[in-house]
């Protein structure tokens, strides 16, 4: 599979990525933790059908020592007994963060309430941010049919 677009290597699409980027290393540099962070980034690509954000969020979540048993059941969060209360309300406000066109109201604020339950005012803006930055990733990389499957671990810094 080829991607549409060299996306990587356009001009116009570097500077865009160069926002992109700037954003999420503020979010990477937030308290909000690395757990977390990426438990949100892979179950907003799941969701997405994003296999190049997937395979990237995978890859780095285990060399930062997540274990395969908690990826292997992002996808069924709700089911799984290895989620902490917080990382349950995470992937609660990222599902609904990220399906916004499937509910009428958006994000309930049950599931708003129930995060600040977890996150303090600077986690939870790091958190809204970080649902609406790998929605940005997501929808690039899908549209532009971007193969997953190559990503090693730190490659883009």
């Amino acid at each position: 599979m080829e991607s549409r677009l060299n996306y990587f290597g356009n001009p116009i699409a570097g500077k865009v990525l160069k926002h992109i980027n700037s954003a999420n290393k503020v979010l990477a540099d937030s308290m909000l933790s690395t757990t977390t962070q990426e438990l949100v980034k892979i179950r907003a690509s799941q969701i997405n059908g994003c296999g190049f954000c997937t395979d990237m969020h995978t890859k780095d979540a285990v060399h930062d020592g997540e274990t395969p048993q908690r990826l292997h059941l992002v996808a069924a969060w709700r089911e799984a007994k290895v989620f902490t209360d917080a990382e349950r309300a995470a992937l609660e406000l990222t599902e609904q963060g990220t399906r916004i066109a499937d509910a009428a109201g958006g994000v309930t604020d049950e599931a708003w309430a129930n995060a600040a339950k977890y996150f303090d005012e600077d986690q939870l803006a790091a958190l809204l941010s970080l649902i609406a930055v790998i929605n940005a990733y997501n929808r690039i990389n899908v549209i532009n049919q971007q193969p997953a499957g190559d990503y090693q671990p730190g490659r883009y810094g």
